[in-house]
């Protein structure tokens, strides 16, 4: 099941089930969080409330889309209590890339750098055995649910950026519940969007190149994530024309940590257990443009997609100069 928000043509919020290129509105729920908090409450699986409400009308996706109605798959009606974060260096990529960081980790640890130690640490314990706990990926920050752009709308890179580039992931979306428990609603396609030149001077960096905005959906997958996903990661320039593009894989098969190990370094922390929070969390990836010498500059557009998620995540970039206001001493 296929789940997308939106807005109807008088402005109201509502959330329906994709089916080909129809959303089927969820009669009684404005929201996927107000959908997801019934399924909490009932001990029901979030499809099960979702087709037990689900009504006649209908909405055209593309028409949705093209009016600019389309939200991101899940939010929180109060940005503050949506967490964005993420984890890096937990994908082993295409078959020649494993090769190459296989090459790169092997050999004396004191040789390797922060981030190849990282990486091996992963391959040797990311994926835990039932009931123990794996190593810590890399972990991150990105923002709040202010940061957060539906399929359609730009991504602004700051004034201050040194780049804008994309990071085609899945994320997990949470919910966590009255009993401190997190829920997990499902997962979207993402652009997790950072600044890989600032990262690239100095990986003590990489917090300030990750405080960006990011893309999501424009459909959350409900249920269980595939072992193994395909998808492409594309650039097209401000005429529209095909620029770049790459393969990219993800999927447990195809990670060095499994999604269980990832959750628990995550919601380990009681500050990520606030119930009603909602957490927008990022895996990781092993395809980036940047790492094939590509700028993507201020007009130009991402498109991310894999067929489980249905339509692809497009957005197309710009540059915002951003206001620096001095403190002020009280």
């Amino acid at each position: 099941m296929l789940l997308v928000q939106f807005k109807d043509p008088q402005g109201r919020r509502r959330v329906g089930v994709l089916e080909q290129d129809q959303i089927r509105v969820v009669e009684g729920y404005e929201s996927t969080y107000a959908l997801a908090q019934a399924a909490i409450r009932h001990g029901s699986g979030l499809a099960q409330v979702a087709t037990k409400a689900l009504g006649t009308a209908v909405h055209d996706y593309q028409e949705v889309l093209r009016a600019g109605r389309l939200l991101a798959p899940l939010d929180h009606h109060d940005a503050a209590h949506c967490f964005v974060t993420g984890t890096g260096l937990t994908h082993l990529g295409s078959a020649d890339a494993r090769d190459a960081m296989h090459k790169k980790i092997d050999g004396d640890v004191a040789t390797l750098s922060d981030s190849m130690k990282m990486f091996r640490l992963g391959v040797e314990g990311g994926k835990p055995a039932a009931g123990e706990v794996g190593v810590q990926p890399e972990w991150f920050y990105k923002g709040d649910g202010g940061i957060v752009c539906a399929s359609g709308q730009t991504l602004a890179m700051p004034g201050f950026a040194l780049d804008g580039g994309e990071e085609p992931e899945i994320a997990g979306l949470y919910v966590i519940g009255e009993d401190g428990r997190p829920y997990r609603v499902g997962y979207a396609l993402g652009n997790e969007f950072s600044d890989h030149v600032t990262e690239r001077q100095n990986y003590l960096y990489l917090a300030h190149s990750k405080l960006r905005v990011c893309g999501v959906g424009p459909a959350l997958l409900v249920g269980e994530l595939p072992p193994h996903v395909e998808g492409s990661s594309r650039i097209y320039d401000k005429a529209g024309l095909l620029r770049w593009e790459k393969p990219f894989l993800s999927g447990e098969r195809n990670m060095s940590h499994s999604i269980a190990n990832l959750e628990y370094h995550h919601f380990k922390y009681p500050l990520f257990t606030r119930a009603g929070d909602v957490h927008i969390h990022f895996f990781g990836t092993a395809t980036l443009s940047f790492a094939d010498g590509i700028t993507v500059a201020p007009g130009e557009t991402f498109e991310i997609e894999a067929a489980a998620f249905g339509p692809a995540l497009r957005n197309t970039l710009v540059r915002r100069e951003t206001a620096y206001l001095p403190v002020t001493t009280l």
